[in-house]
This record gives C-alpha cells, structure tokens and sequence, in this order.
C-alpha cells in the first residue's frame, strides 16, 4: 500500500539548450514531499507507485556524480532515503536539495547529477513505459542524433504519481509537448 499524502503540485524548472546538453522545452516536475517514507522498505512504495501509474523498468541505487542525460527516455526519480543536492539542466542549472519523500520528473535531454549525497542517500529511477534508457554526457558527436531521439520520446501516459489525471501531462503539453 502506497503511502501518499495529500496532492502535490509539482514544482516546475525550465532548462534551456547550454550548447553540451540539450535539456527540453518540457518542464522538469520537482514534488516536494509527494510520498511518506517511513516504513521498513521505503523503496518499495516507489516502485509500487510508478509501476501502478505504467513507470517500470525501475532501478535501486543513487544518481551519477558526472553531468548525464537520457535521449531515449524520460525519467522519474523517487528519493526513498537520505538527502543529496542535484544539479538540473548542466554546468549552468540549478542546485536542488532532495529529501526522502521527493519526487523528480526529467524530461529526455535534461542533464543531472549528484553534487553531494548523505551516506545513506537512495532512489528509485524508472521509465514511462518501462522504456529502456542511454546514458549520454554532452560530449563532441552525441549531437544532433541526440536531438532527434528526443524529439522522438513520447508523451507519458500518466504521471508516476498521479495517474492519467495527475499535472504532468497538462503542464507538458503546455508547455510544448506533444502526444504520440
């Protein structure tokens, strides 16, 4: 059983194109607080979520300390333990503090990274549609076939947290998303 609390509007921040990475026109979401972590496998509760709103292919672990971002997927990131401070949108983003409970949807294109995780600090991260995943960097020849694979990724289904009724897909279409 999922532990939710009461809706969340999501935070929203905007990266631009920086010349290395891409980002999106799509809004990144940041949900402050969106779920309660205070069971014995808090994991669990993510991946249960995100699976029930078709966000699969999920993973356990933390987020790289390199600049990366995916071309081929959008992806969601549920802190289930610890804190860290995230960078958003490449070497000119933003820095995000994120706690247990948090739950941060990347558009394909938008770079992140770790800039400083506690000990104990884990995520779960998992695709719309169980999408497989690459890892790209910003490095010289990524581009522009990066470009076109994202302009390629659909629009999700649901949000990970809210379903089909939840703000993602109304914040992404208005702001430049379209449906496949």
């Amino acid at each position: 059983m999922t532990q939710q609390r009461d809706f969340v509007e999501p935070e929203q921040f905007s990266f631009k194109d920086d010349g290395i990475v891409p980002n999106s026109v799509l809004h990144l979401l940041f949900y402050r607080k969106a779920l309660t972590t205070d069971t014995e496998d808090p994991a669990s509760i993510f991946e249960q979520l995100f699976a029930e709103n078709d966000w699969t292919n999920s993973w356990r672990d933390s987020v790289y300390s390199f600049p990366h971002y995916h071309s081929t997927s959008h992806e969601v990131l549920g802190v289930y333990r610890g804190v860290a401070t995230l960078r958003l949108g490449g070497e000119h983003g933003k820095n995000v503090e994120v706690h247990a409970g948090d739950v941060i949807v990347i558009p394909a294109g938008v770079a992140h990274q770790n800039v400083g995780v506690s000990n104990d600090f884990g995520v779960v991260g998992a695709y719309p549609g169980g999408r497989e995943w690459d890892l790209l960097r910003g490095l010289p020849g990524e581009r522009p076939k990066a470009d076109n694979t994202i302009a390629a990724v659909p629009m999700p289904d649901n949000d990970p947290i809210y379903g089909v009724e939840g703000p993602l897909r109304r914040i992404w279409k208005s702001t430049g998303g379209k449906s496949k």
